[in-house]
């Protein structure tokens, strides 16, 4: 029977339950049994509900009734600070530790009503700010391909359960990367979807105008089956709007921003994007150069931005409204214990950088210079993408300059963290697509990704020309 769940796919999972094959609580029974064995080492899950079975049966009596939903009986990974009705979402903090969530962010809605199964919360970096997952209160997650290797983040528990097979898809947030850049440590799919079209209603904010949620699956094909699941239009998030259709060319213009690749990245990363180029322009696709001047400002923009808004969304955990309180003498004094007990040094660290830009004597030194920046980087990508400008279908790059790296390598250096972001941050800022799709191995085994971004609503290209690479690596 388990070998018979190990290379199932949302796709296949259910055609198994529609043909009868097995039941969604044989394949619930298969993931919790690997999670009870595997996740003492990768520390994927935070928590592992214990109403799983229930789910699972419940699901059983909707698909016996013919139910068409495509993530009927599907167990997810859910991270820690996407809100599920009566269970604790902490976002990796102690702060939150045990903050009980009484309503449903409106993804979580979406997939109950398509009968979707929750596994569990899965680890992230604290207040998802981080690229590692050392960040959590919790403790680090390690990556299912080598265990003393981060798994990335801020996604990283996300990304770690759908790697290892402890979950058969997840749900992540991606403010600079967070979903697209673990995907890429543990050899999966991550989708960042057009900024809007996916609900943040429930959704612990750490930067409001660059978060959004999305996929962490085993194939493309899996990533758009939830994306369509998640996705539309909700009246609770003023920002949100319906998915655009767009056309999809059967050979396509790749762009690529050969001036951006010029330092920075491992040649193993660099030799095995070429290698899908390579492979790509065999299939009948075109390379060209393109020229995205502003991009090289993207890291200095995003790390002004962020954190000041960060700084904004982290002001309501002071023990008080939310969070857990730390008694004191005053007022103040409760304020700085339980702000000072409650977050980690990189949050910490954040919010001092964030309240900073927004002081009235540099605001406009840096925060308006960082947004007019934001605006003249989201410039070139409509221009990259218009038939005026460079006329390309898509824009690619590798997904990380480096391989997964060794917990602890970095964490005592946050600018080297910092730019483990680099290729992602752009997309964020501009608020297109962007899909991170598995494209090989180092010789020791580590995954390595390419990243493909689209134009605004390009998520059906993405995913078309995900496909294909699939089949080519």
């Amino acid at each position: 029977m388990d070998s018979k769940f190990s290379n199932l796919t949302i796709e296949t999972a259910g055609a198994g339950f529609r043909a009868g094959d097995f039941a969604p609580t044989d394949l619930a029974n298969f993931y919790l049994t690997r999670i009870k064995a595997k996740n003492s080492d990768l520390n994927a899950y935070l928590e592992v509900y214990d109403d799983v079975l229930a789910q699972a049966e419940q699901v059983t009596k909707i698909l016996k009734q013919n139910s068409d939903s495509k993530l009927a009986g599907i167990p997810l990974a859910i991270k820690d600070n996407i809100l599920i009705d009566g269970k604790i979402a902490s976002a990796g903090s102690k702060m939150l530790a045990n903050y009980v969530a009484v309503y449903d962010a409106t993804v979580i809605k979406k997939l109950k009503q398509a009968g979707a199964i929750f596994l569990g919360r899965a680890n992230m970096d604290e207040f998802a700010m981080g690229g590692s997952t050392e960040n959590s209160a919790f403790g680090p997650t390690g990556n299912p391909f080598d265990k003393t290797r981060v798994a990335g983040g801020s996604s990283g528990g996300s990304a770690a359960a759908v790697g290892a097979n402890l979950a058969l898809a997840a749900l992540g947030s991606d403010t600079g990367g967070s979903i697209r850049q673990p995907a890429s440590f543990c050899g999966v799919v991550g989708l960042k979807p057009t900024y809007g079209t996916v609900s943040r209603y429930g959704v612990v904010a750490m930067a409001s105008s660059l978060d959004q949620i999305g996929p962490l699956t085993k194939t493309v094909a899996d990533a758009e089956l939830v994306y369509r699941v998640i996705s539309g239009r909700d009246e609770k998030d003023s920002t949100t709007i319906d998915p655009q259709v767009m056309v999809v060319p059967e050979k396509m213009t790749i762009g690529v921003p050969y001036d951006f690749l010029a330092s920075g990245v491992d040649p193993v990363v660099l030799a095995n994007f070429n290698l899908v180029l390579d492979q790509l322009k065999k299939t009948g696709h075109t390379v060209k150069e393109v020229s995205l001047p502003n991009l090289k400002y993207s890291l200095a923009s995003y790390y002004v931005l962020m954190p000041a808004e960060s700084s904004t969304n982290l002001g309501r955990f002071d023990g008080l409204r939310y969070g857990a309180l730390q008694e004191g003498k005053n007022l103040l004094e409760e304020y700085m214990n339980s702000r000072g007990v409650g977050f980690g040094p990189e949050v910490r660290r954040r919010i001092i950088l964030g309240t900073y830009v927004l002081s009235a004597g540099y605001y406009d030194a840096y925060y308006g210079k960082a947004t007019a920046v934001r605006e003249l980087i989201r410039g070139d990508y409509v221009k990259a993408f218009s038939k005026d400008g460079a006329g390309v279908d898509v824009i690619m790059t590798p997904t990380a300059p480096t391989p997964a790296f060794k917990i602890g390598e970095k964490v005592d250096d946050p600018l080297q963290m910092y730019l483990e972001d680099i290729f992602t941050v752009p997309a964020n800022l501009a608020g297109v697509p962007a899909l991170a799709v598995p494209s090989g191995k180092t010789d020791s085994g580590l995954p390595l990704g390419v990243q493909i971004t689209g134009p605004h609503f390009g998520e059906d290209i993405l995913f078309a020309l995900g496909r294909e690479i699939e089949t080519i690596i």
